[in-house]
């Protein structure tokens, strides 16, 4: 099930196959899970965080079309990889879960009146035997500028949160729930997550179809 091309996992697209191409253009043989870690770091630092920007409409959740833009959200980065990666034949799938972060996100905190980020996005790989996490969403230069190491998949071990910054000492994320994984991209359960955590979206008429910048929220 978690190999197949659909509506959001559409890695036969033009777009996806140029970035496979780009993966293995060398043409040396790399395992499943030597794929997979090329794969991550490759999108983890190929597009910008930035999660101000969140469409509610189900045409913009296409990889192909997230692919082309120059940033994109955890979940957005999590629905390019999990593409690149079915695209050669490895199993993998969207998590979604609720999560505390602590650095980076005033204006979220300040527009959406909740510290509270929901839902959150990670991939599931199937590699030797197992599920292991993998979350791509924080690239390199954020890392250094938010004084946090970079997050890293060795492809055995679950990565899916900065516990601490640098210096061990400041709370940088904590995962408070896990709504499970998913075959494809859940926007109507996404949207009542988030209506159900940020009242404003309500008194603001936000809607199914409708683009959600919260800079100008």
């Amino acid at each position: 099930m978690y190999i197949k091309e659909n509506y959001n996992f559409d890695f036969s697209h033009k777009t996806i196959q140029n970035i496979l191409e780009e993966l293995t253009f060398d043409n040396i043989y790399l395992s499943e899970k030597e794929f997979s870690i090329k794969a991550y770091n490759y999108v983890r630092d190929s597009w910008n965080y930035y999660p101000y920007y969140v469409s509610l409409r189900h045409e913009d959740w296409k990889a192909s079309r997230l692919a082309i833009k120059k940033t994109g959200h955890c979940i957005e980065k999590a629905i390019i990889l999990i593409a690149i990666l079915r695209a050669r034949n490895i199993p993998s799938r969207l998590g979604l879960a609720k999560v505390k972060n602590h650095l980076a996100v005033d204006k979220i905190v300040e527009k959406l009146e909740n510290d509270i980020l929901v839902p959150h996005g990670y991939v599931e790989i199937y590699l030797n035997n197992k599920w292991v996490k993998a979350t791509p969403a924080f690239n390199k230069s954020l890392c250094e500028l938010l004084n946090v190491n970079v997050l890293k998949f060795n492809g055995e071990d679950d990565s899916v949160f900065h516990e601490f910054d640098k210096g061990n000492k400041n709370i940088f994320m904590e995962y408070l729930e896990d709504y499970g994984v998913f075959e494809k991209v859940p926007l109507e359960y996404m949207f009542k997550l988030m209506k159900d955590h940020y009242p404003i979206l309500e008194s603001k008429k936000v809607k199914l179809g409708d683009v959600l910048d919260l800079v100008n929220l």
